[in-house]
């Protein structure tokens, strides 16, 4: 776990230092994915602003990992806030148009808080780190199109749900999260990841290795969990494939 924390701590330095960037800005929300990232952030010794940006719901597990982070590493300065009052008035600008899906709303959330993301970012000459892991962005697609995943960088989208948890406890990220449900925070009921995909996220990194090697299931509950990840992944590509171009080549 050594070897890969500080394989991923010097590709994220080197990538920043390639491209002549001082800073690395993270949205932290309180999860274990962000937590990790965060942490893995500030070990390069790179100024890194983890920002906890509240709309509706206030996490207390962001705050104190943020808290945290700031006591245990000099480089790292917080960054605290609530985007309530913006997302109100898209809100009522929505409904006023007659857009009022909450699906969209939560997908709104997301895209707010990385348009500060890049603000921040921007304003630091800084990169936006991303927070997805292997199953959510390559696997079933769970996250936000130009929400949480527009990113420069993606330090742990090679890495499984169980590679991250076991980041964590090898940074000693704070108990409370490492025990916490995964959520993503974009709904006013709280639901969490598992409530949202209808699965676990070790069913689905059963089901992704499954896929991925082709094995023949014969146990109809995991032939059942398969079929439910591939109409998942089936649904979402077009998250994870790049933007559709119309080929003109046949009027050249």
């Amino acid at each position: 776990m050594k070897e890969k924390v500080e394989h991923i701590v010097n590709w994220i330095k080197d990538y920043a230092d390639k491209n002549h960037k001082t800073s690395l800005v993270v949205g932290v929300s309180g999860g274990i994915d962000s937590s990790v990232v965060s942490t893995l952030c500030a070990k390069t010794g790179l100024r890194t602003i983890p920002i906890v940006m509240t709309i509706k719901n206030k996490d207390m597990l962001a705050l104190e990992h943020a808290w945290w982070l700031e006591e245990n590493y000099e480089n790292v300065s917080r960054r605290i806030i609530n985007l309530e009052k913006i997302f109100h008035e898209f809100e009522n600008a929505s409904r006023y148009l007659g857009a009022d899906s909450e699906h969209a709303f939560a997908n709104s959330r997301s895209r707010l808080r990385m348009m500060m993301l890049y603000q921040v970012a921007t304003s630091n000459n800084g990169l936006v780190v991303g927070t997805g892991n292997k199953v959510e962005d390559f696997g079933v697609g769970f996250y936000t199109k130009y929400g949480d995943g527009g990113v420069d960088i993606s330090p742990i989208a090679d890495c499984m749900k169980s590679d991250v948890y076991k980041m964590a406890n090898y940074l000693n990220i704070l108990e409370d999260i490492q025990d916490a449900p995964p959520t993503d925070g974009l709904w006013d009921d709280g639901r969490t990841d598992e409530d949202q995909i209808g699965m676990t996220y070790d069913d689905l990194e059963k089901c992704m290795r499954q896929d991925d090697m082709g094995t023949i299931v014969t146990i109809k509950k995991d032939l059942k969990k398969l079929e439910t990840y591939k109409k998942i992944r089936k649904q979402n590509m077009h998250k994870m494939e790049p933007i559709p171009v119309c080929n003109m080549e046949k009027f050249r």
